[in-house]
C-alpha cells in the first residue's frame, strides 16, 4: 500500500511538473528570470512549512539549506533563463534527460541500479529527448537549450543524493527549508534588477499564481513524498512525465512546430518510462513467458 501511494504521488507531481514550463513562459511577460525563481520560492516556502510544521526542526540543517541554494536555487534560475530563450516544447522535453542523468550520478555514488532494462528504457527516452529537440521554430534556439540543459544535470545530481536528507524526516519541511535555501540564492538577484513593475494583463499574474501552487507546491511536496519511499532511478523515471505533458502544451497551447521527428520523440519517451518500469523479475525468461502464457489464455477465453 505504501509503495502503491508513492507511486500514485510520483505520478501526479510528474504530470503537474509538465505545465510548470508553459506556465513559466507566461510568466516570464511579467517578471524576469531572477525574479520569477524569488517569488515561486517565497511564496511556496511557507505553505510547505505550515504543512511540515512539525518536522521543520529536524529538517533545518545547513546541507538541508545548502543543496536547496544549489538544487532548486540556481538550477532553476538557469532554467528560466533558458527558457526564456527557447520554446515551451524544446524546454519541456529536454528535462526528458533528467532520469539519466539521475541514474548516472546515483551509479557513480555506488547506490545504482544495473539492471540492463533501467538503462536501454533511459536510452530510449533519451533518443526522445534528442528527436524532439531536432525541430527548430517556435522560438527555440541552442543557446536556450543548452542552459536547460545545463539546469537538468544540476537537477539530477541534487534528486540522486537527495534521498539521503529526506530519510527520517518530513518531506514537506525538507522541501521547505531547501525553498529557503532557494530563494537565498535568487532574491538578491531579482532585488539588483529592481522591483518588478505592475503587470501588463492579469494573465501573466494568473499564470504565476498557477506556478506557485499547482506547479511548486503541489508537486514538489509529492516527489519528496514519493522519493523518500522507492529507489531514485525508479523515481526519475517519472520526470519523464514532465517533457512528455510539457511538449503537448507546447503543441497545443502554443502552436510549437511539430513533425514526424517530435511525434516519434514522444513516443519514444513514452516507451522509455514503460521499459525503465518493468519490474526485474518479469524479465526472468521463465516468468516472462507465463506472463506471454497467462495473456494469452485470458485472450482465448474472451
Amino acid at each position: 500500500m505504501k509503495n502503491r501511494t508513492a507511486l500514485l504521488a510520483l505520478l501526479a507531481a510528474g504530470s503537474l511538473w509538465g505545465i510548470t514550463v508553459a506556465l513559466s513562459k507566461l510568466a516570464l511577460g511579467w517578471l524576469d528570470p531572477s525574479a520569477l525563481t524569488a517569488m515561486r520560492f517565497l511564496v511556496a516556502m511557507p505553505v510547505l512549512a505550515v504543512i511540515g510544521r512539525r518536522g521543520l526542526r529536524d529538517a533545518f540543517t545547513l546541507r538541508i539549506f545548502l543543496s536547496g541554494t544549489i538544487g532548486y536555487g540556481a538550477q532553476m534560475l538557469i532554467q528560466n533563463i533558458g527558457i526564456e530563450h527557447t520554446s515551451v516544447s524544446h524546454g519541456a522535453i529536454i528535462v526528458g534527460a533528467l532520469p539519466v542523468v539521475v541514474a548516472l550520478v546515483t551509479a557513480a555514488l555506488g547506490r545504482g541500479s544495473s539492471r540492463p532494462a533501467l538503462w536501454v528504457g533511459y536510452g530510449v527516452a533519451l533518443l526522445g529527448v534528442v528527436l524532439v529537440a531536432k525541430g527548430g521554430g517556435g522560438g527555440a534556439s541552442t543557446w536556450g537549450d543548452t542552459l536547460v540543459l545545463i539546469s537538468v544535470v544540476l537537477s539530477g545530481a541534487f534528486m540522486a543524493v537527495q534521498p539521503s536528507m529526506l530519510r527520517g524526516r518530513d518531506a514537506a519541511a525538507v522541501t521547505a527549508v531547501q525553498f529557503l535555501g532557494g530563494a537565498a540564492v535568487s532574491a538578491p538577484l531579482a532585488l539588483v534588477h529592481g522591483l518588478p513593475a505592475g503587470p501588463p494583463t492579469p494573465g501573466p499574474v494568473l499564470a504565476f499564481l498557477a506556478l506557485a501552487f499547482l506547479g511548486t507546491v503541489l508537486p514538489f511536496w509529492l516527489f519528496a513524498y514519493g522519493q523518500a519511499r522507492v529507489t531514485p532511478e525508479f523515481a526519475g523515471a517519472f520526470v519523464n512525465l514532465e517533457p512528455l505533458v510539457g511538449a503537448i502544451v507546447g503543441w497545443l497551447a502554443f502552436s510549437d512546430p511539430v513533425g514526424t521527428a517530435q511525434v516519434l520523440g514522444a513516443l519514444a519517451v513514452v516507451t522509455g518510462i514503460l521499459i525503465s518500469l518493468v519490474p526485474p523479475q518479469l524479465l526472468a525468461p521463465a516468468r516472462l513467458q507465463r506472463a506471454i502464457d497467462a495473456a494469452l489464455a485470458g485472450a482465448r477465453r474472451t
